[in-house]
């Protein structure tokens, strides 16, 4: 599926951490694939639990959109169980406080990047997988300005806001997704259709992955909804 670390080093990532320009992201560290030329939109992309931003990177020359600065934040904790793994938040301790703190750290995150002079009218767009599929429906439906929501293999919170706003949204899922069940992303499709959310939702012969399928519809969906800013 995908090829490796070693094209992450051919696009010269950088880690940033701290700082208020597109290159930096507000309080998250952050691999950065710059845009060929001036950037015409910019991806956030949060990976799932216990990898981390490096795994996640790994789209940026499957995506092909070589016009676009590509930012992987950091999820702010350790996995408890997996060596350089992160996560946004652990399943097994709901008494956490780690959901909140992390929905506060991302959106401050994600408004630096829309306040961001050097990025005003530029389309910004959330991308998440698995639990950062969830991280993406979550933060994404309160914050206004996004271009548009990308969860693959992702699920909804059961406290999410009530509030939809316009922002489109396009949920993939796997039907043979044996980590999170395909019933979640259509649970997910339904609750959010049911809010007034504008929800486009795809379900390929996959597992917990990202198939060549998944990559041409998001590549698509990003494309179509930069041309409508």
């Amino acid at each position: 599926m995908f090829c490796g670390r070693l094209c992450v080093t051919l696009y010269s990532l950088t880690l940033y951490q701290g700082g208020t320009d597109h290159k930096v992201g507000k309080s998250l560290e952050t691999i950065t694939i710059e845009s060929n030329s001036l950037p015409q939109g910019v991806i956030i992309a949060l990976h799932g639990w216990g990898a981390n931003a490096e795994d996640l990177a790994e789209l940026a020359p499957i995506l092909n959109l070589p016009n676009y600065l590509m930012l992987f934040p950091q999820a702010p904790f350790d996995h408890p169980n997996v060596y350089g793994g992160r996560m946004w938040y652990d399943f097994q301790n709901s008494n956490s406080h780690q959901l909140q703190e992390s929905r506060s750290q991302l959106k401050d995150y994600i408004n630096s990047i829309l306040g961001s002079e050097s990025l005003l009218n530029l389309p910004v767009f959330l991308l998440g997988f698995s639990q950062g599929g969830a991280m993406t429906l979550d933060v994404g439906l309160e914050i206004k300005k996004l271009a548009g929501l990308i969860s693959l293999s992702g699920y909804l919170h059961p406290d999410i806001s009530q509030n939809v706003l316009e922002t489109p949204i396009l949920i993939i899922h796997g039907v043979q997704d044996a980590v999170v069940p395909i019933i979640a992303a259509q649970s997910a499709k339904n609750t959010l259709s049911k809010l007034g959310a504008k929800v486009s939702y795809n379900e390929f012969q996959m597992g917990h992955e990202i198939n060549p399928q998944a990559i041409a519809t998001v590549r698509a969906f990003i494309l179509k909804k930069s041309s409508e800013k």
